[in-house]
């Protein structure tokens, strides 16, 4: 699963990397949770990608209430094409969801062990993700919510832990996001494993356990086991 992550890239090396005509500089975040607003892209009227803030926790259209969100932070992606909750966002509306890296707890016999888990060579990470539109009927704003797909785990990183966030390869983000792009064969092909060869991984503070806590010192290697 993916239930925490980090994303502190620069704006100009987001805008860049994703191809954005505008991105906003962002204050660094390295604990992000469900239920908060996390930086994703998507495809705008007239087919050019564009910036948005996702409520993390994936409403469906036909929700009778916001809360439901907190159960849908995550969506398998084995199962996206037949669950009622996920198969009209698969074929309409996907997107990438922005990280530079996240966390995975390792079980141990000390309890469980984080581990920050990244692109080797530090590039900004794109999430296969999937939003949402939803009518809150006590607010005048409709409700802009996403899920981060996940899938079996990278040879390199199944002793952490047997799931990950489905990570897309750069030569897949057009055809991910095109909303009339409807082979969903393929779209499926592309949320396998991530080549085990372009991750990192090593053990954090277990300071990332409470979301009140943030900053770098988050993702700084350490002895497992330490740190509480």
């Amino acid at each position: 699963m993916c239930g925490r992550y980090a994303f502190f890239s620069p704006a100009e090396a987001v805008k860049r990397t994703f191809a954005l005509d505008a991105m906003p500089e962002l204050a660094p975040r390295y604990n992000i949770a469900p239920t908060q607003p996390v930086p994703a892209v998507r495809i705008a009227g007239g087919g050019v990608r564009e910036f948005a803030m996702l409520h993390w926790g994936l409403v469906p259209r036909w929700a009778k209430e916001r809360a439901i969100g907190s159960r849908m932070i995550n969506a398998r992606a084995e199962t996206l094409a037949g669950k009622p909750a996920y198969r009209d966002a698969f074929k309409r509306r996907r997107c990438l969801v922005l990280a530079d890296g996240w966390y995975e707890w390792q079980v141990a016999p000390g309890g469980k062990q984080p581990w920050f888990i990244r692109m080797g060579d530090g590039r900004p990470i794109a999430f296969a993700g999937l939003w949402e539109r939803w009518k809150d009927p006590a607010a005048e704003s409709p409700l802009e919510s996403c899920t981060i797909v996940t899938t079996d785990a990278s040879e390199s990183i199944r002793r952490i832990h047997d799931r990950m966030p489905a990570l897309l390869a750069e030569q897949d983000w057009d055809r991910w996001l095109d909303p009339a792009y409807a082979d969903a064969a393929r779209l499926s092909q592309m949320l396998g494993p991530f080549r085990s060869e372009a991750l990192q991984a090593w053990p954090v503070s277990r300071l990332v356990n409470a979301p009140r806590n943030d900053g770098p010192k988050l993702i700084e290697p350490e002895r497992p086991g330490a740190g509480a």
